[in-house]
């Protein structure tokens, strides 16, 4: 490939690195990006919530900072998954050994990658510190996204949002555009299924739609994260990496990771995959004139996949999880008038005590969603209907639990919504046989936090197990448990 001895400053000055980040961002030397902010951090912080002008864009390159452009565009909706390598015990294992990190992540990416490129999607595949990014778009002016502006559901607090907040440049997200971005987490959702299914049977760790506390497999607690959490916030919050661009994840979180990780890991450089093997790959984004020696070669622009779209948007159109989130939307949130009638007064004698917990201690332990999907499948277990156990958690996330500026750029409502229905979804498509919805898993994953408990998991795991057998989801009996004949 040919290399130069080259420090940051020198790098990010580099013409070739300057264009290919041009680019990501919808811009050319002949036209203007089409990004509408940008975000960007430090080896300090990472920033992500101050954003940026574009014209901004030269000086905190000058500085080496790391870069994140704004998932809103002006011409296209970008579709983004995100992968990534995750342990709760030894976070700095990512950076301390990185092969083994991507090693375990391979199945998944080679599932991801088949799975579109049958529909005729060829993402830009972006190498990050811990895991891949696959980037796409699909234009405002094609057919596929009417069909995603079809689809998606825009809650009224989300659609006040949209048109009061808005960017640095004073845009605001149009209706439609919210729809459309609605839309495609449903279909992102579908896509999610379809790589967690063929790939979990294959992987040595847990593939998991977040990152989500599970039990030790090999050591550590640790495993593969199909990430598609971006879609439970609204767009104009959300961000994604710049390839060419510093990654400064180590040294942000030099406290929880260790100084001797932190040094060893850096530098690490966002970089576009082609054909590099992983060693390559690996040498290849430490290399600040390796890397620049590739930005000469190499594209950032986001592949334009308007019509491969369609055929993935009429699969998903004729899926079982479609056909759940039509179920998942026939209901609403009760008012919020009427919580303390409804939501307030749910029976928390019929709950065991960690989901009763989450619910009286709701801040941080709704946030997380490894807690999320124990009262998720609780409640359902309990005959609620998947919307109206969004709509119990968003009781909680729109009370006062000392929760800051957590709901600064997200929509309580929206998270509530997403959480509740991807949980529900996985089980309810068979995705998610409940193997740990158990007192013991629970205390694998640190998610048992009632000191000698009495309570067993199992009755409601069968409930839950025989509602689905029996056609019996969100139907009465209501607040107890769903037990045929011969389990009683």
């Amino acid at each position: 490939m040919g290399s130069r001895i080259m420090d940051l400053q020198s790098y990010c000055r580099d013409p070739a690195v300057e264009r290919r980040v041009r680019e990501f961002l919808g811009g050319d030397a002949h036209h203007s990006p089409t990004a509408v902010y940008f975000a960007a951090g430090t080896t300090e912080c990472s920033h992500c919530h101050e954003t940026l002008p574009l014209e901004e864009l030269p000086s905190w390159e000058a500085r080496g900072a790391e870069l994140n452009r704004s998932h809103w565009d002006r011409e296209a909706l970008l579709c983004h998954l995100d992968f990534e390598y995750v342990n709760f015990d030894s976070p700095g294992r990512a950076y301390a050994e990185p092969a083994r990190a991507f090693e375990l992540q391979a199945p998944v990416m080679a599932v991801a990658e088949r799975y579109l490129h049958s529909f005729g999607i060829r993402p830009l595949k972006l190498m990050t510190g811990r895991g891949y990014h696959l980037v796409w778009r699909v234009f405002q002016s094609s057919y596929a996204f009417d069909e995603l502006a079809t689809l998606g559901h825009v809650g009224a607090s989300l659609q006040h949002r949209y048109a009061t907040s808005s960017s640095p440049t004073g845009d605001f997200v149009s209706a439609k555009l919210g729809r459309a971005y609605a839309g495609l987490g449903l279909v992102m959702e579908f896509l999610a299924h379809q790589i967690k299914s063929q790939a979990a049977p294959q992987c040595v760790v847990p593939v998991e739609l977040g990152a989500i506390e599970v039990g030790p497999r090999i050591q550590d607690r640790e495993l593969i994260s199909v990430d598609i959490t971006e879609y439970a916030d609204p767009i104009s919050a959300r961000l994604m990496r710049v390839p060419f661009g510093p990654y400064w994840k180590p040294s942000q979180q030099r406290g929880a990771l260790g100084t001797n990780v932190t040094d060893e890991a850096l530098p690490i450089l966002v970089i576009p995959i082609e054909r590099q093997t992983l060693a390559e790959a690996l040498r290849l984004r430490h290399d600040y004139g390796e890397t620049a020696a590739w930005a000469a070669k190499a594209s950032t622009v986001i592949p334009d996949a308007s019509g491969a779209m369609d055929a993935l948007i009429a699969k998903y159109r004729a899926s079982r999880l479609a056909h759940f989130h039509a179920d998942f939307y026939s209901e609403e949130h009760d008012a919020h008038g009427l919580w303390p009638e409804t939501y307030d007064r749910a029976p928390l004698e019929a709950v065991p005590p960690c989901a009763r917990w989450m619910l009286e201690h709701p801040n941080d332990l709704l946030l997380r969603p490894a807690g999320v999907q124990r009262l998720v499948r609780v409640m359902l277990s309990l005959g609620w209907h998947p919307r109206h156990i969004a709509g119990l958690i968003r009781s909680k996330y729109e009370r006062d639990f000392q929760w800051g500026d957590q709901w600064r750029d997200c929509d309580p409502a929206t998270r509530a919504d997403f959480y509740a229905r991807v949980f529900s979804g996985l089980f309810v498509c068979g995705v998610d046989d409940l193997v740990d919805f158990n007192c013991q898993s629970a205390r694998e994953e640190g998610l048992c936090f009632i000191p000698q408990c009495q309570e067993n998991l199992v009755p409601y795991q069968q409930s839950l197990l025989d509602r689905r057998t029996y056609e019996r989801l969100a139907r009465r009996p209501f607040n107890r448990l769903f037990l045929p004949k011969e389990h009683l």
